[in-house]
C-alpha cells in the first residue's frame, strides 16, 4: 500500500466550525493510525469570502485542540509559514499551476471556453424552474469554434472554462462509508473550473492539489458528496488514479438539523472560551458519528488512534448533544492535574473579581483548595465562580435526612467548642492549620476515625461526603467557619 496521505483543507472564513474539527481529527487519527502523513492547506480561492486573521484563528483552534499536522500551514511566532515538499500550501499562490493543468484539459477537448454573462445564466435557471428540468448549464458554448473564440477573448469578452462531460456515460467511484456510487453524466451539468477572474473553481483547484501532493484519500463532509462524481471525472480526464473518497455524515442539533451558528455555539473558540477542555471536546467529536469496538466512552488522544477506521464511522449525522458534552467534560475536569486546573481557573476568577492578583502570589493554595472543591460540582471552567457562591453561603442545608441524624447522635458540641478554641488562637486559616486541625481536635476531645471527621464535615457542609476536610477548612476560612458553628447554637 503506497503511504497514507491525507489533507485538511479549510476555508478561511472566520471561525474553526466544530464540524470542520471533527474532520481535521478524523484525518489525524487515521493518518497517526496507518503510519502515514495528515496535511493542512488552505483553500483560498473564494477571496469574496475572505476573512482576515481566520487562518491565525484556525491554526490556534488546531493547535490548542491538540490536532497537529505533519505538513502545510504553520503559525511561528505569529507568522505564517509553509513547511513540507509539496508547497505552496495556500492555493492563492498556486494560480500558475491551475492554469497550466486547465490548458491540458483545453488541449484534449475536456474544456471549453464560455461566454454566456450572467443575466443569461439567471434566465436560463427561472426557465429551467418553471419547466421542472433539471438545473445546471445547457452547454451553449460547447461548441464554439476555434477562431471564434479567439475573436471574442480578443475582443475582451469575459469568459470561464467548463469541464466538457461526454453526453452519456457512467461515472463510478467508491466511497469508503456508502459504497460504490455509480452517476450518469446527463445528470451532471458542465461544472466552471476556471473563473473570470483567473481564480479556480474548488473543482478543478482541489483535484490537481490532492494529486500534486499525492494524497491518498480524499476526507470531507457529506455536502461534497454530490461533486464526487465531477472530480472523479477529472481525474480520469487527467490520466490520473483517483484517491479514496471518504464523505463523513454532516454533524447534526438536537432537532437533527446542520449544526450551524443559528442554533447556538458552533466555533471550536466558542467551546474554548466557555470552558471546555480540548481533550474532552476531541474525545466528544470523535463519537460524534464513530463508534468504537469496544463500550468505552472515555479515550485519550493514543487510544484514539489505536481503534479509530472509517469502517465504523455511520452513514447517518451524528447529533451533538451538548449535555453528554458537559457530562464528558466533568469528568476531564475531575481527572486534570490539580496545578494544571487551577492555571486553567485562575483567569476565569479573576475575570468575575473572585480572586485578586496578590491572591496569587500570596494565597496560591487556597485557590489550589477551592479549585479542588469545585472541579467535583462543575462541568465547564467558567462554572467554576457561579460555584464558588454557594460553597461560601453560610446558609447550611443537609444534603439528607441521615446527615442530619448523624449530627445529633454524635458528639458535634465538644468537637465544635474544641474547634473554636483553636480558631481563637489565629488571625486566619493557612495549609498548616487546616491540615492539623482535626488532630488537635482528636487530641482535645479523645474522638477520633469516622465520629471525628463526619460530624464536622457536616456542620460545615451539610454533606456527608465531599473533597479532603482539610481543604474544605482552609477554602471556607475563619470568619464563615465561625459563622457556621454560631449558628448551630455553640
Amino acid at each position: 500500500m503506497t503511504e497514507v496521505r491525507v489533507r485538511f483543507a479549510p476555508s478561511p472564513t472566520g471561525y474553526l466550525h466544530i464540524g470542520g474539527l471533527r474532520t481535521a481529527l478524523y484525518d489525524y487519527l487515521f493518518a497517526k493510525n496507518k503510519k502515514g502523513k495528515y496535511i493542512l492547506r488552505i483553500e483560498d480561492t473564494d477571496q469574496s469570502r475572505f476573512v482576515d486573521d481566520s487562518i491565525e484563528n484556525l491554526l490556534k483552534s488546531l493547535e490548542w485542540a491538540g490536532v497537529n499536522h505533519d505538513e502545510g500551514v504553520f503559525l511561528e511566532d505569529g507568522e505564517i509559514v509553509e513547511k513540507g515538499e509539496y508547497g505552496p500550501y495556500i492555493q492563492s499562490k498556486r494560480l500558475s499551476i491551475y492554469k497550466e493543468y486547465v490548458e491540458k484539459l483545453l488541449d484534449s477537448g475536456d474544456a471549453y471556453y464560455c461566454f454566456c454573462d450572467k443575466d443569461r445564466l439567471e434566465r436560463l435557471r427561472e426557465e429551467q424552474k418553471e419547466k421542472n428540468l433539471m438545473l445546471g448549464y445547457d452547454g451553449h458554448c460547447r461548441n464554439l469554434s476555434k477562431e471564434e473564440v479567439e475573436k471574442r477573448i480578443e475582443s475582451g469578452e469575459d469568459y470561464v472554462i467548463r469541464l466538457r462531460f461526454p453526453e452519456n456515460e457512467d461515472i463510478k467511484f467508491t466511497d469508503i462509508i456508502r459504497g460504490e456510487i455509480v452517476v450518469n453524466t446527463k445528470d451532471l451539468d458542465d461544472q466552471v473550473l476556471l473563473k473570470s477572474d483567473g481564480f479556480p473553481t474548488y473543482h478543478l483547484a482541489v483535484i490537481v492539489d490532492d494529486y500534486l501532493m499525492k494524497i491518498s484519500h480524499v476526507v470531507r463532509g457529506e455536502e461534497w458528496l454530490p461533486s464526487a462524481p465531477k472530480h472523479a471525472y477529472l481525474y480520469k480526464a487527467f490520466g490520473w488514479e483517483a484517491p479514496i473518497f471518504v464523505h463523513l455524515p454532516t454533524v447534526l442539533n438536537s432537532e437533527k438539523k446542520k449544526l450551524s451558528k443559528r442554533h447556538g455555539d458552533v466555533a471550536v473558540e466558542d467551546f474554548k472560551a466557555k470552558g471546555y477542555l480540548p481533550e474532552a471536546l476531541t474525545n466528544y467529536l470523535a463519537l460524534v458519528g464513530w463508534s468504537p469496538e469496544s463500550n468505552e466512552e472515555f479515550f485519550n488522544m493514543d487510544e484514539l488512534i489505536e481503534e479509530f477506521s472509517f469502517e465504523r464511522v455511520s452513514r447517518t449525522g451524528g447529533v451533538f448533544d451538548i449535555n453528554k458534552l458537559n457530562w464528558i467534560n466533568a469528568h476531564y475536569i475531575r481527572e486534570k492535574d490539580l496545578d494544571e486546573l487551577t492555571a486553567l481557573a485562575i483567569p476565569v476568577l479573576l475575570e468575575h473579581e473572585e480572586i485578586t492578583n496578590d491572591d496569587i502570589k500570596n494565597r496560591y493554595d487556597w485557590i489550589k483548595a477551592l479549585v479542588a472543591i469545585l472541579k467535583e460540582r462543575v462541568s465547564t471552567i467558567n462554572e467554576i465562580p457561579e460555584k464558588l457562591e454557594s460553597i461560601l453561603d453560610n446558609d447550611v442545608k443537609y444534603e439528607t435526612k441521615e446527615a442530619e441524624e448523624v449530627l445529633k447522635e454524635s458528639e458535634i458540641d465538644k468537637l465544635l467548642e474544641a474547634f473554636k478554641e483553636e480558631l481563637s488562637q489565629i488571625e486566619e486559616i493557612d495549609e498548616e492549620f487546616a491540615k492539623s486541625i482535626l488532630k488537635k481536635i482528636q487530641k482535645k476531645t479523645g474522638i477520633k476515625g469516622k465520629n471525628l471527621f463526619m460530624p464536622i464535615r457536616i456542620a460545615l457542609t451539610g454533606n456527608q461526603h465531599g473533597p479532603d476536610l482539610d481543604k474544605i477548612i482552609l477554602v471556607l476560612g475563619k470568619a464563615n467557619i465561625l459563622k457556621r458553628i454560631e449558628k448551630l447554637g455553640i
